[in-house]
């Protein structure tokens, strides 16, 4: 079950005509250097202490792969536990723009997580401890803790 809440913006209209009604556009901006600039760093630790100074929690030993995508409209929504992989082109999202409001969500991924490469976990999910999403998944509900899970949408797919 994903956990949401919903932001207040003005109803009857797109809600992604509002987004800066969502977050303060200088905070935006200066979200999305940083999250782009952390995509393509080479440097595993200095990314980690970027995305720290976003208010992202990051465990030890956790790793964004190259050209890994973090939301930069709540990047403080998001939880990394320790020694987890983001992989390649991986999308991690705290936030959704709908057509009736904007809704936003914590992501919290527990201890040795593998997101696989070009994987999206949308807003408000929670993935337990030693599990592993395959490549290309759409992650838009919860996944225990120890299984292999993968998919469009993403299922569980057996207990490791």
């Amino acid at each position: 079950m994903r956990r949401l809440e919903k932001l207040h913006l003005p109803s009857g209209k797109n809600s992604l005509n509002y987004w800066w009604r969502a977050r303060n556009p200088l905070k935006l901006v200066f979200n999305f250097l940083i999250v782009q600039i952390c995509r393509y760093l080479p440097s595993v630790s200095l990314k980690n202490f970027l995305y720290r100074t976003l208010g992202m929690k990051i465990g030890k030993n956790a790793a964004f792969a190259f050209g890994a995508t973090c939301d930069f409209f709540f990047p403080e929504l998001i939880e990394i536990g320790e020694n987890c992989i983001i992989g390649f082109n991986a999308t991690i999202l705290t936030h959704e723009f709908l057509m009736d409001g904007c809704k936003i969500g914590k992501v919290q991924l527990g201890k040795n997580v593998l997101i696989g490469a070009n994987s999206t976990v949308l807003a408000g999910i929670s993935i337990g401890s030693n599990s592993q999403i395959s490549s290309m998944s759409l992650v838009n509900s919860d996944i225990p803790s120890n299984c292999l899970a993968g998919g469009i949408p993403c299922k569980v797919l057996k207990k490791l």
